[in-house]
């Protein structure tokens, strides 16, 4: 069996070959990439997640500038594979590595351009890193102008509710409940979902002090863990079950 040398070359020739013409339109479609849209002028090769990823592991190793050519590239695949290849490296390296490596995600939060790249990187990268480093960081994204930034900075904080860590989760939710965007709506409200999981009560509590401001889709997504008749109350402004 013949290995392949790791290299950016070896990597984009085997992304264009996995891709599907026919895929790729339907992913552009999805993915907002028209004139005028959140994604535009996005270019997709139309691979599978499940196949992008196992040609991210085959390369693994690639250098940072290799990383960041990719990252720099139109092709949303490219820039996908790019972040798995350093989701990857920063879960295998020592804290220098990930150090140079959470420096390198902020340096190019503008190139995580589209709601799968932050969600598919924030959680693992900066997630893990704010487990153990100073989460002002937090503030500062949440305020930014950018979407994507803004995006990254409450689903990062999903690691953290994860861990039962739900302070900075419901810090961010609250900084961004007044966000105009429907895809900060929706990421407020996964992961108050989640924290909901971890603490019912501390939920219930959230939604019933911010019921007059919060988004109806965010407040959906929040309450979709609880039963029916449940959901039916707290939509109508209702928190109190006894």
């Amino acid at each position: 069996m013949v290995v392949e040398k790791q290299t950016r070359a070896n990597l984009e020739r085997e992304m264009k070959e996995a891709g599907d013409a026919a895929r790729a339109l339907q992913v552009a479609r999805y993915f907002k990439s028209g004139k005028g849209e959140y994604g535009e002028g996005d270019v997709f090769l139309g691979i599978p997640v499940p196949a992008m990823r196992r040609i991210a592991l085959r390369h693994r190793a690639l250098s940072l500038p290799d990383l960041q050519k990719l990252l720099n590239s139109r092709i949303h695949d490219f820039r996908a594979a790019a972040l798995e290849i350093l989701v990857i490296q920063y879960a295998r390296g020592d804290e220098k590595q990930r150090r140079v490596i959470v420096d390198f995600y902020f340096k190019n939060t503008s190139r995580i351009n589209n709601w799968d790249l932050v969600d598919a990187s924030a959680r693992p990268i900066l997630g893990e890193h704010l487990k153990s480093h100073p989460r002002k960081i937090l503030r500062k994204l949440a305020k930014s102008a950018s979407l994507w930034e803004r995006r990254i900075a409450m689903v990062s904080t999903m690691t953290l509710v994860w861990a039962g860590e739900l302070d900075d989760a419901m810090e961010m939710a609250e900084m961004l409940l007044d966000d105009g965007h429907d895809l900060i709506h929706k990421a407020v409200g996964w992961v108050l979902r989640e924290a909901g999981i971890k603490d019912r009560a501390r939920l219930i509590q959230f939604l019933r002090t911010h019921y007059a401001k919060i988004p109806r889709t965010t407040l959906r997504y929040a309450i979709e863990h609880f039963p029916v008749a449940q959901r039916k109350k707290m939509l109508a402004g209702m928190f109190d079950f006894t």
